[in-house]
C-alpha cells in the first residue's frame, strides 16, 4: 500500500520563455490542444494525445532545458504532504496556492528528482 493515493492525472510541467508562443508551437507541431492560459499565474496547460496527461507551461525569464517535472493530481494536498513528510520525503518550501485554481507542492525522490503534487481548486 502506498503512502498517498494519487488521482488519475499527470501533468508534465516545463519552463518556457513565452507560454503563448510555446503553446502555439505544441498545438501546430504535435496537435496538442490549449486548455487554458492563466496569465495571472504565469501558467498555460495543453491536452496531449494521451488520456489524463497534460503539458503545463510555466513562464520563466531564463528557462533551463531538460527541466520536466511530473505533476501528480491529488484530492487532498495537505494530508498527502503530511503523509509523505512523515515518511521522510523532502519538500521544496511551503505549499503554493493560487486561490480558486490550484495548490502545488514540490518534492524530491531519493535521487533528487523534482516532482509535484497538485490539488485542483476549480470545483
Amino acid at each position: 500500500m502506498s503512502v498517498v493515493s494519487l488521482e488519475n492525472t499527470i501533468t508534465l510541467a516545463i519552463s518556457v520563455k513565452d507560454r503563448h508562443a510555446s503553446a502555439k508551437w505544441y498545438e501546430e507541431m504535435l496537435g496538442f490542444e490549449i486548455i487554458y492560459h492563466a496569465d495571472e499565474a504565469g501558467w498555460s496547460e495543453l491536452s496531449t494525445k494521451t488520456e489524463s496527461v497534460t503539458l503545463g507551461l510555466g513562464e520563466q525569464a531564463e528557462p533551463q532545458p531538460g527541466n520536466s517535472v511530473p505533476v501528480f493530481g491529488i484530492a487532498d494536498i495537505a494530508s498527502a504532504r503530511a503523509a509523505l513528510e512523515g515518511a521522510g520525503v523532502k519538500f521544496d518550501g511551503p505549499t503554493d496556492t493560487v486561490e480558486g485554481m490550484v495548490s502545488t507542492a514540490t518534492f524530491y525522490d531519493p535521487d533528487g528528482n523534482a516532482m509535484m503534487l497538485a490539488q485542483d481548486l476549480t470545483s
